[in-house]
This record gives C-alpha cells, sequence and structure tokens, in this order.
C-alpha cells in the first residue's frame, strides 16, 4: 500500500498562504489519483481537492475553489497544494490519500481514512 509523508503546514494568520506537499512512496500502475482531504475533531473528514496522476484532471471542492490550487510533480512522486487567502475555517490536520483503482470522483466521494501523520494547519490571528 502505498504511503504518504505531508509537510508544509504551520500556523498562520488570515489572508497568508502555505504550500502542502504530500510525497508518495511510490505510484503504481494501480493508483489513478491522489486527493486532499482536512480532519477537523469532531467533525466528519473532508474532501479538498484531487489530481489524477495519469492526466492531470483537477476536480476541486467548493470550499477550496479560487483558493487553492493542487498540482503534481510525477518524477518526485508529489502532489502538493498552494492554499491561499487562508481563513480561520481552513484549520485542520490535511493529509492525502487514495486507493487502488479510485479516481477523483470516488475518492472526494468517500474520503480514505488517514493513516500517515498529516500535516497541521492553524490559521489564527
Amino acid at each position: 500500500q502505498v504511503k504518504f509523508e505531508e509537510s508544509g503546514g504551520g500556523l498562520v494568520q488570515p489572508g497568508e498562504s502555505l504550500r502542502l506537499s504530500c510525497v508518495a512512496s511510490e505510484f503504481t500502475s494501480d493508483y489513478s489519483a491522489v486527493a486532499w482531504f482536512r480532519q477537523v475533531p469532531g467533525r466528519e473528514r473532508e474532501a479538498v481537492s484531487c489530481i489524477m496522476i495519469t492526466d492531470g484532471s483537477i476536480y476541486t471542492r467548493d470550499l477550496a475553489k479560487g483558493r487553492f490550487t493542487i498540482t503534481r510533480d510525477k518524477a518526485r512522486n508529489t502532489v502538493h497544494l498552494q492554499m491561499s487567502s487562508l481563513q480561520p475555517d481552513d484549520s485542520g490536520l490535511y493529509y492525502c490519500a487514495t486507493r487502488p483503482g479510485q479516481v477523483c470522483v470516488q475518492l472526494l466521494t468517500s474520503p480514505p481514512p488517514r493513516w500517515d501523520q498529516g500535516t497541521q494547519v492553524t490559521v489564527s490571528s
């Protein structure tokens, strides 16, 4: 099973930006897409954005549209999430995940559980 290592989180003020990175242990042909999710205590996991490894197609939830941009670097097995205009509601533990054989629509509809450490984003003044 692919493993991810997330980084780039931190404490920022409202309106500031962060760039999250997610490095995969491997990308075999079994995996078609990678998505970013966030987890807040007391709330269900939220899907943020997803990118198809194959052709780079992007799917973004309304909560992130216009502010967050997902990109991939296939050569480095890395997916980034550039976040701008951050607000306190964006705070949470961000993690990336995938499932074998699933495309973005499936991942975003049914968020996988977090298996790795994730990266904490805190937006506060």
